[in-house]
């Protein structure tokens, strides 16, 4: 028997390969007899599509396809993990730049890419819908075909519209009444790994490899498109290389998948850095609020409009905007609360989901709020937060699961280690902001186990491993059940046609939803071991511990017992474990969350005023996780995603021109935080209470670090300076021009 695995950092699992090149990525799959595909695109968002002519492009040497609409079965096949309203190819006209109205598969790479240049599209274009602003205005263009949608809404750009609260807003009063206007932009997701998709189809069926986080959810999107039974689409989903939501669902698997079928031989697509930022990206928020609070700072009432720009197709996005609105009163007691939720269809790449789901762009807008009150009050913006932070059981949606955490724990740590209330020299202020994000409703995950002659063990399981340790943490709850050390473990994931079903890996569910059933299926396995020594020994009185069996008065390994219960014929023990989250059709989410994620973000600033840059003198992240199977593993996702937070706080944003063309496509012109911009002092603290719905009370982690990094940066600029802002990326430009005007 080995010693526990919980909450011990054990190293990671295949940790060594990818620092050292040696991970085979989806890139780096390649197959006989191998097409390579090149998209043609039109160089803006939005035009007519009148002819396209292949003539030119088909005679060059070495071209066996030019898929167009044409080609495709009419009506057009769409998909969409909410909305079926993403064609395969433009049908028509196009909606955003980058969306393809061609595909060439060719012998070579040159080959496609030179018939791709050949293909000659003729085109009218159109005015594009770009802006929140825009997409309200009735007199603009519309971005979906109507007939294509159903309901009131069908004539608008606004595809769906959600109404949340409890109490009553317009009864309510407040001496301190606090209203403003709130921006996040669109920011894309920057993997390093870009997008890369193959596919191969054979006499019956097909099987696609894909960098995606749901290769289920893709094997079902495919069998439909295809006319399919399931079972004969297979989804091989390598553990991708940075994926952050943006692999989530569907892009241009089907259109690899249609250019298989049609030429009969593999085809593989690989977008460019370029083309990645076309494909994804982050939904841009614009936000309304209005905010009662007492003299003591007591929040009276929340009255909030928010508009979620979606981009051409729903894509998950549309779940984002609900998702996140539906906690708009973030984590604190609000007795009224009224929210109205837009989410805007506009002629731009679609957005997805990204790391905290929504979550930063409410608190953007819900901390800056907290900050303005506390500031109007004269009282201090820690002691603002902790009078209206929700204590564990208190709702914080009305009706919905209570706070499920010391929530207070946490924001006295990072106050403790942010040193909130020491003096500061000129030119620096602090900073504190907390959020929470709702995690994941609904959905299955299944694990199968197998305990080996031998006494090792082969984890089974559908969720992804992204960079967030998944194989890790799962071979951790195996070794730490069946009384193993990890290296004893092999976990295997991402194949559709080996690997059991999982929804999806997202949400911060792995620890929660996978883990509980790898530990189900550990402990199937215990269970038949110890009818297997009853039938073997003839024994009632059987004890199945963690590696070690007590039958008759002696202990037997696992390995001794399987070598005297097969007696001979060998075998394995299979042990099957599930998780569920059932749906709720009266929720407005479908379900209720089975946990809250909570982070508390300090920071210390100092603002050079003759040129608005910013540095990060101090990093605070504190985040309430349960139990940290892998402590070191969860510090580094708290840390990764601070940094990211800096990233769209300080410099991220896609820019359009006038004909919708993002024009800091790629890494020169689009810049992420690098060293450079790193915190002098990054700490992740955690706070353990076991009292999270996974294995040894764990709750999910690693997004939190990026939820509130944007209000506690813009709340020490403005306590440093007095100046104000409320559009983010803070850059130096932005905040210079914030200190003229302030001045």
């Amino acid at each position: 028997m080995s010693a526990p695995q919980i909450g011990v950092s054990t190293r990671r699992v295949g940790g060594r390969e990818r620092v050292t090149g040696r991970q085979r990525f989806v890139g780096d799959v390649r197959l006989d007899n191998l097409l390579h595909v090149r998209l043609v695109t039109l160089d803006c968002a939005r035009a007519r599509i009148v002819a396209i002519d292949t003539t030119d492009a088909e005679r060059v040497a070495g071209v066996r396809a030019v898929l167009t609409a044409a080609d495709l079965p009419d009506p057009m096949p769409r998909f969409g993990p909410v909305y079926a309203d993403r064609p395969v190819l433009a049908v028509g006209e196009t909606r955003f730049h980058g969306e393809p109205v061609a595909a060439v598969a060719a012998e070579t790479e040159e080959a496609a890419e030179e018939a791709a240049a050949l293909v000659r599209v003729t085109v009218e274009e159109l005015p594009a819908v770009l802006t929140v602003e825009r997409a309200l205005d009735p007199d603009a263009p519309l971005v979906q075909d109507p007939c294509l949608r159903k309901g009131p809404l069908a004539q608008t750009n606004t595809l769906r519209e959600w109404h949340f609260g409890w109490g009553d807003v317009d009864a309510a009063s407040a001496p301190c009444v606090v209203e403003n206007t709130y921006t996040f932009p669109m920011v894309t997701h920057f993997a390093i790994e870009p997008h890369v998709f193959l596919a191969s189809a054979d006499h019956d069926g097909v099987t696609v490899w894909s960098a995606i986080q749901h290769p289920y959810l893709l094997q079902s999107t495919i069998a439909t498109l295809l006319g399919l039974p399931i079972a004969k689409v297979r989804v091989i989903a390598p553990d991708p290389g940075g994926a952050f939501g943006g692999k989530q669902h569907a892009k241009f698997e089907p259109l690899v998948a249609f250019l298989a079928l049609r030429t009969g031989r593999p085809c593989r697509l690989a977008l460019t850095l370029a083309q990645t930022f076309q494909a994804v990206r982050r939904t841009a928020y614009r936000v309304r609020m209005r905010t009662g609070f007492a003299a003591d700072g007591t929040i009276r009432f929340q009255d909030v409009v928010t508009d979620g720009l979606l981009g051409a197709y729903a894509d998950i996005g549309v779940r984002v905007i609900s998702k996140s609105t539906y906690l708009m009163c973030g984590p604190y007691r609000v007795p009224d609360a009224r929210v109205h939720v837009r989410a805007l269809l506009s002629h731009t790449p679609p957005a997805t989901a990204f790391r905290g789901f929504g979550t930063p762009q409410v608190a953007w807008a819900v901390e800056s709020q907290m900050d303005e009150a506390a500031r109007r009050l004269g009282i201090d913006r820690l002691a603002i937060r902790l009078r209206n932070l929700a204590h564990r059981g208190e709702e914080v949606v009305r009706g919905d699961k209570p706070a499920d955490g010391d929530w207070h724990e946490a924001v006295h740590k990072a106050a403790e280690a942010i040193g909130w209330g020491n003096p500061l020299p000129p030119g620096r202020g602090r900073g504190i902001g907390v959020a929470i994000k709702s995690s994941a409703t609904t959905g299955a995950s299944y694990a199968i186990v197998r305990l080996h002659m031998d006494g090792s063990a082969t984890v089974m399981a559908g969720t992804s491993d992204m960079g967030q340790g998944a194989r890790t943490v799962l071979a951790q709850i195996a070794a730490n059940e069946l009384g193993l050390t990890t290296d004893a473990v092999q976990v295997v994931m991402g194949d559709t046609g080996v690997a059991p079903f999982d929804l999806q890996t997202s949400a911060s569910r792995s620890t929660v939803f996978m883990g509980t059933a790898v530990a189900e299926a550990c402990r199937d396995v215990k269970r038949q071991l110890a009818g297997m020594a009853t039938r073997a020994f003839g024994a009632d009185d059987v004890g199945v511990g963690n590696g070690t069996v007590a039958v008759e008065g002696r202990t037997l390994s696992f390995p001794d017992l399987l070598v005297a219960g097969f007696a001979g014929v060998r075998g394995e023990v299979i042990g099957v474990g599930s998780r569920r989250g059932e749906a709720d059709t009266a929720h407005p989410l479908g379900g209720a969350p089975s946990f809250y994620e909570f982070n508390c973000t300090a920071v210390e600033v100092e603002v050079d005023r003759e040129t608005g840059e910013l540095l990060i003198v101090k990093h605070v992240s504190v985040a309430d996780v349960g139990k940290a199977l892998n402590p070191a593993h969860v510090e580094a996702q708290d840390e990764g995603a601070a940094i990211m937070g800096l990233g769209h706080t300080l410099m991220e944003h896609l820019i359009f021109d006038e004909h919708g063309r993002i024009v800091n496509l790629g890494a020169l012109d689009y810049r992420i935080p690098t060293t450079k911009d790193l915190p002098l002092e990054l700490h992740s603290l955690l706070v353990e209470n076991e009292d999270g719905p996974g294995p040894y009370g764990a709750k999910g982690a690693g997004e939190g670090g990026l939820f509130a990094v944007s209000p506690a940066v813009a709340a020490a600029v403005t306590e440093a300076t007095g100046a104000v802002i409320r559009e983010l990326p803070l850059t130096a430009e932005r905040v210079w021009r914030a200190l003229r005007t302030e001045g």
